[in-house]
């Protein structure tokens, strides 16, 4: 009972609702644009700075790899950067539908879920060399708590960001704010390459981590000054039993959005090789530490400019075709990876592997939006995005399960689903904004 009414206390459950007109809210969103944008962008901007210090596809692979050479400790890592955020999201979307405020979501809860458990990788570095073990499972754990952390919060974080920026500017907000947040990290990959070359292990990965930790946490209170256009809620009241009962039917009655899910399902799917091209670059090569930081830095030039084009494209041409875009670079990537004569080829595998990413991070997201009405937007986007993430899970572990008869067949493998993906999203998928939502199917009696 207490820790309800904690929780009630924290998410702001009880706190009175202006009644305003759609128009009203309208006219906050826009007075407010500008200020949001500030503050949002000086979060997004810090936040990817810091997560250059932890790239999932380089920096962390390797900090695993120095305490033990098992595939699975690494596949496990990639699991959790490609599914922890994605996967909790459906589970979240009926509760985050019936609030009238999103933000108490992100900031007060997130900071607990999202925020501190990057201190406790931190204190995983410290202890690597005297407790090499149990700095593995502190490092799994806390990595792990972070990303299902940041997935709890994330369906509140994706309406909220529909309720303050219009349609038709969201592209380029989220563009140019990870533009400059990979672009600061691509310095920053620099400044890793030469902490990891300067300093012993496990020295050198406890800097990196704690600068991480603390850019990450100063993110967050840029996010606690956004000014949400707070509405009341339109969303019936439904048991979790009868929210799970209706998707069925929204999946069923929404060709377009099903073959949505289809292609972006296997994007995800061709990402199980992420998480192994450094590894294979450095059991092939014996490629230093130091070039595996400036693998990050073409990484995230790539993911600079795909932020930037992406975002950019998306507002004038729609999503999926930078969606289209991300699956091509995914495919290319591999497919490099699958068929380098030398270590410098994987420059251009992690610069399109960053592109990649660029697109899935702006239109990945923000795509989902546009398929469905604003009451039911943490509906879709806890299925594109739960769905993306169950594959993403699975995927590193049939990664690390080729991984053992070599990477060539895991490459060669990701690189033909991710062909797959650009074919169905490219020639079977609907743009959504040609096509008009569905309304809402009626719930079961």
């Amino acid at each position: 009972m207490i820790a309800k009414s904690f929780l009630r206390w924290l998410l702001e459950i009880d706190k009175p609702v202006p009644v305003r007109t759609d128009q009203e809210v309208q006219e906050e969103m826009e007075r407010n644009f500008r200020w949001n944008s500030a503050v949002n962008f000086l979060d997004g901007a810090s936040f990817w700075f810091g997560l250059s210090f932890i790239s999932s596809t380089t920096i962390l692979p390797l900090f695993v790899s120095k305490i033990t050479d098992s595939p699975f400790a690494i596949g496990l890592v990639a699991m959790i950067a490609q599914g922890a955020w994605f996967l909790p999201q459906l589970f979240t979307a009926n509760f985050v539908e019936r609030l009238a405020r999103k933000k108490p979501v992100i900031v007060n809860l997130g900071f607990f879920t999202e925020r501190l458990p990057l201190w406790f990788m931190v204190l995983s570095a410290v202890i690597a060399l005297k407790w090499p073990i149990l700095a593995l499972l502190l490092f799994i754990t806390s990595y792990a708590f972070h990303g299902f952390g940041a997935g709890l919060v994330a369906t509140a974080w994706q309406d909220m960001l529909a309720r303050c920026f219009p349609v038709a500017r969201r592209g380029r907000f989220m563009g140019i704010t990870m533009f400059v947040g990979a672009a600061m990290g691509t310095a920053s990959a620099s400044l890793s390459a030469r902490m990891l070359e300067r300093y012993p292990f496990p020295r050198n990965f406890v800097i990196v981590f704690f600068i991480a930790a603390l850019s990450i946490t100063i993110s967050w209170g840029f996010l606690a000054l956004t000014r949400e256009p707070v509405q009341q809620v339109t969303a019936p009241r439904r048991s979790n039993r009868q929210f799970f009962a209706e998707l069925p039917a929204v999946v069923r009655q929404d060709e377009n959005f099903r073959r949505f899910l289809i292609g972006r399902m296997l994007l995800a799917l061709g990402g199980m090789g992420s998480g192994f091209v450094t590894v294979s670059a450095v059991s092939r090569w014996h490629v230093a530490d130091s070039v595996v930081a400036f693998y990050t830095v073409a990484f995230l030039l790539g993911q600079t400019i795909g932020n930037l084009i992406f975002g950019f494209l998306a507002d004038k041409f729609g999503h999926k075709l930078s969606l289209e875009l991300s699956g091509l670079a995914s495919f290319l990537s591999f497919a490099i990876a699958w068929l380098a004569p030398s270590p410098e080829y994987y420059y251009l595998v992690f610069f399109l592997s960053g592109i990649t990413v660029g697109g899935i991070i702006v239109s990945g997201i923000l795509v989902v939006l546009e398929f469905s009405r604003p009451e039911k937007r943490p509906t879709y986007a806890g299925l594109a995005n739960t769905g993306a993430g169950v594959v993403g899970t699975i995927s590193p572990l049939l990664g690390a399960w080729l991984a053992h008869s070599g990477y060539d067949w895991l490459f060669a493998f990701a690189a033909l689903t991710s062909l797959l993906s650009f074919a169905v999203l490219r020639w079977w998928v609907v743009e959504p904004r040609k096509v008009a939502p569905l309304p809402q199917p009626l719930p079961r009696i």
